[in-house]
């Protein structure tokens, strides 16, 4: 899997922002709008986020694109301790610590124009996909989402109907009934096809071994382990 890049790097940096905005998607998922500041990024990265002074910080992928003039994180909240459970009760108005940018999962913006970009996620997994569909408005793609239930398909109006399938693995209810590698094995790939995957490390090694077995070359697959 491709990890590396000869892109040019975003200078990192430490700052202190506002929230702007809280919207939940369903019960345990939402969306944190921060204050942009002087934070610029290439769609794709993530960022580290604290609360409330603590040292304790987590990596999110940015969920908004880079021309907004805010920031956007995808969280889904995790009870076993974890700083989500903070962020779901956070106020309006509340400063969090941001870092970065980090990360390497970025498109090749040479390959825009004749280039098929199909994107494979689980879950939250689906950010910085949303990023890459909000910054390439002419992108060709496909995103390819794997949930357990259809409510789990965050603001899939946001993307065109006839590019976003959704896998849900436990309901017969839309979309495919299954994982994305089911999905994955019944579909053709062509040369001009490059495939970015971003969610559970299970599912990328899975994913991985389809595409090389159906003779996708290692550096047309982009990876990103998120949890």
């Amino acid at each position: 899997m491709n990890k590396n890049s000869s892109m040019p790097t975003v200078k990192s940096s430490k700052n202190m922002v506002a929230i702007k905005q809280i919207r939940f998607l369903t019960d345990h998922t939402f969306v944190l709008r921060l204050d942009r500041t002087d934070f610029n990024f290439k769609p794709g990265q993530h960022l580290t986020l604290g609360v409330n002074n603590s040292l304790q910080h987590r990596e999110y992928s940015i969920y908004s694109g880079d021309k907004d003039d805010y920031l956007e994180i995808l969280v889904r909240e995790i009870l076993e301790g974890d700083i989500s459970v903070q962020l779901k009760n956070v106020q309006v108005g509340q400063p969090v610590e941001i870092n970065g940018p980090f990360g390497i999962l970025r498109i090749n913006e040479e390959d825009l124009p004749d280039k098929k970009f199909i994107l494979i996620a689980t879950g939250t997994g689906i950010a910085p996909f949303h990023s890459f569909v909000r910054s390439y408005k002419n992108m060709d793609y496909t995103i390819i989402h794997g949930v357990k239930y259809s409510n789990e398909a965050y603001e899939k109006s946001e993307y065109d109907f006839h590019r976003y399938v959704l896998c849900t693995s436990r309901e017969k209810k839309e979309g495919f009934q299954g994982r994305v590698t089911d999905y994955l094995r019944k579909i053709p790939v062509t040369p001009d096809m490059r495939f970015y995957i971003c969610g559970n490390s299970k599912m990328i090694y899975e994913v991985y071994s389809i595409l090389r077995n159906k003779g996708v070359q290692t550096n047309d697959i982009f990876s990103e382990v998120y949890f």
